[in-house]
C-alpha cells in the first residue's frame, strides 16, 4: 500500500464537560492536523494521487473549523463533542466524502492539541 500525508494547522476554541475540570472551561488550540490517506495503486503519472487536489480538498474542511467555537458547529453536539478525538474523526469523514480518486481511502487522521497530545482516528478497513 502506498499512502501521502499532508499535515495542516487551525485555530479555534471548544468547551468539553465531564473532563477535567481545566478543559470544561472554554479554551483554545493551535490545532496540527496530520491527515494520511491510502491506497495500492498508483495512477498512470506514478502517483497515489496529486497532493495539490488532497490539500485542497483538506484545506475546504478547516476552514470550516479554522477561529471558531467548536461547540457551536453542526457536527459537534452532545453524542460527538469537540474533543481531540471527534475532531479527527469529522475530518476523516469529511474528507472520505470528497470525489477522492478510486482506490484511494483515508486511512487515518491525527490531531494534535498540544505539542505532546494527539487523537487518532483509523477508519475501519473496507472488506
Amino acid at each position: 500500500m502506498f499512502e501521502l500525508k499532508v499535515v495542516t494547522r487551525f485555530a479555534a476554541a471548544h468547551q468539553l464537560k465531564m473532563v477535567a475540570k481545566k478543559c470544561e472551561n472554554l479554551h483554545g488550540h493551535n490545532w496540527k492536523i496530520e491527515v494520511f490517506v491510502g491506497g495500492n495503486n498508483l495512477n498512470s503519472a506514478g502517483v497515489l494521487m496529486d497532493f495539490g487536489l488532497l490539500k485542497e480538498h483538506i484545506r475546504g474542511i478547516i476552514c470550516e473549523l479554522d477561529h471558531t467555537f467548536l461547540n457551536d458547529l453542526e457536527f459537534f453536539n452532545d453524542e460527538y463533542p469537540p474533543s481531540s478525538e471527534n475532531i479527527a474523526y469529522h475530518i476523516a469523514k469529511k474528507l472520505q466524502n470528497k470525489s477522492l480518486p478510486d482506490g484511494v481511502r483515508v486511512t487515518r487522521v491525527s490531531a494534535w492539541e498540544s505539542d505532546d497530545s494527539c487523537a487518532t482516528y483509523i477508519p475501519s478497513q473496507p472488506k
